[in-house]
């Protein structure tokens, strides 16, 4: 039997793990990929998979780290971009960390040695044509205008962001509930009746003053000329707001009116630092206002400075840089297809998923997905309690209504939580670190035999 092929628009780390992934599941594909013949601003070369910031694929430790369990089940899956990763590792601790050039050779020579892939060396102006019924768009985060302006016109407007104002997130279990408490603003409902819908952490005179002193002379990130974003009022970079003045932090998202802290209810704080929960699971917390482009280290150290915050182990730091993502919750469903047009899937970091490895893995979902429903045998995505299903499940529908969907990192706090172990196999007592890094190990150990299980079950299907 002749199969049409599938195409995929972009060769970036997602198009290419999902070329591969559809090639090897023995259907024939089609890699569009715009350069070397049309230039981005970013992209130095015409090599797939190209990297252009970090040559880091981070943590590659999977009992304790989500991004390194993350590599494990790309792996499993045949991941390509892993299998080349590895093939390329230059020395970096625990870290898997690649030489670039080689990577992106192997990538590219990989593809174009595979019998069933094409590469057209084009660019996909608009919408792709109709009788291209399966497709993947994987064009990251510096998807050509043409591009987006056509997917702004089927979808309508508001469905892409073209810049990240990202506020920190931190693990609602490292958060110090002795010093914070739980309080919507004057006791306030929202719609789901909650009335104590907040964590606020509380900041007296000094404290608030030693903070904004911190965020002014905190180092902050520089942009590049194309990565150049405009700042919106509603979500100014907290420390812009505190250049505009001191105080300013303190009549907007830090004001203190409204609540009262029930461990020290005599007193009133002068500023208050306010959490919202992020993710349905409600492991995960939300810095309300706290948008900022202080680089990375100074946010941790500067942000841990907040009382109820000073053990904050943080699931994504802030930034702001230049981005084109989807609304994915509201956009697509479970299987990554566009509901307004169900033969365009998305892929990579377009759907609204941040880092390297987490762009290829929702590649590698997406051409599995593509593959198994051009074959006749449509596959389900990985339970949840794998860091591929959770990562896909969290861009879908795991955001919490109502708010405003932003690129994530995989962590464990998007898998359902496991109760970790108090003591040790000698009966010991664990510290809190080690009952951490106990739960972190057997959400791994549950995460790894859940995807064999879901593989052996796509073994089966192709076999009936």
């Amino acid at each position: 039997m002749t199969l049409k092929p599938i195409h995929i628009v972009g060769g970036g780390l997602a198009g290419s793990e999902a070329a591969w992934q559809v090639a090897q599941a023995g259907v024939p594909v089609v890699l569009h990929e715009m350069r070397p013949h049309q230039r981005t601003a970013a992209h130095q070369g015409g090599d797939l998979a190209e990297l252009v910031c970090s040559n880091s694929f981070r943590s590659d430790d999977w009992e304790h780290n989500a991004v390194g369990l993350l590599h494990a089940e790309m792996r499993r899956c045949g991941s390509l971009i892993l299998s080349a990763g590895d093939a390329h590792q230059v020395p970096a601790g625990s870290a898997l960390a690649v030489d670039r050039g080689g990577f992106s050779a192997q990538v590219t020579a990989r593809l174009e040695a595979h019998p069933l892939v094409t590469i057209a060396r084009e660019e996909v102006t608009g919408l792709p044509p109709a009788d291209w019924d399966s497709v993947i768009i994987a064009t990251g985060p510096l998807t050509s205008p043409a591009l987006a302006q056509a997917i702004l016109d089927l979808t309508g407007e508001g469905a892409l962001s073209f810049f990240d104002a990202i506020a920190p997130i931190v693990h609602l279990d490292s958060i110090d509930m002795d010093v914070a408490w739980r309080q919507s603003r004057y006791d306030k409902a929202g719609p789901g009746g909650d009335t104590a819908a907040y964590i606020n952490c509380p900041m007296d005179q000094p404290q608030y003053e030693a903070f904004v002193d911190a965020l002014l002379a905190g180092p902050k990130a520089e942009f590049k000329d194309w990565e150049q974003v405009p700042y919106f009022d509603g979500c100014l970079p907290i420390e812009v707001m505190a250049e505009r003045g001191r105080e300013t932090p303190r009549h907007g998202p830090m004001k203190p009116v409204g609540l009262t802290n029930p461990h020290k209810p005599e007193e009133k704080s002068w500023a208050v630092v306010q959490l919202r929960q992020d993710n349905a699971l409600g492991t995960l917390w939300n810095m309300v206002g706290f948008q900022t482009k202080l680089k990375h280290g100074a946010q941790t150290e500067v942000f841990r400075t907040i009382p109820g915050l000073e053990k904050a182990v943080f699931a994504r730091l802030g930034g702001l840089h230049r981005n084109t993502f989807l609304n994915s919750p509201r956009l697509l469903d479970g299987a990554l297809r566009l509901k307004a047009d169900p033969r365009l899937r998305f892929a990579g970091q377009v759907t609204g998923v941040e880092g390297y490895v987490e762009s290829a893995a929702i590649g590698l979902l997406a051409g599995r997905l593509a593959a198994a429903e051009r074959l006749g045998r449509p596959l389900e995505t990985p339970p949840t309690t794998t860091a591929l299903g959770a990562l896909v499940a969290h861009i879908t529908g795991g955001h919490l209504e109502g708010g405003s969907f932003q690129p994530m990192n995989i962590n464990y706090g998007l898998l359902p939580p496991m109760e970790g172990p108090r003591k040790d196999e000698a009966g010991k007592k664990l510290s809190p670190p080690e009952r951490g890094r106990a739960k972190k190990r057997l959400m791994s150990l549950r995460a790894l035999a859940d995807l064999e299980a879901w593989l052996e079950d796509g073994v089966k299907a192709a076999a009936e």
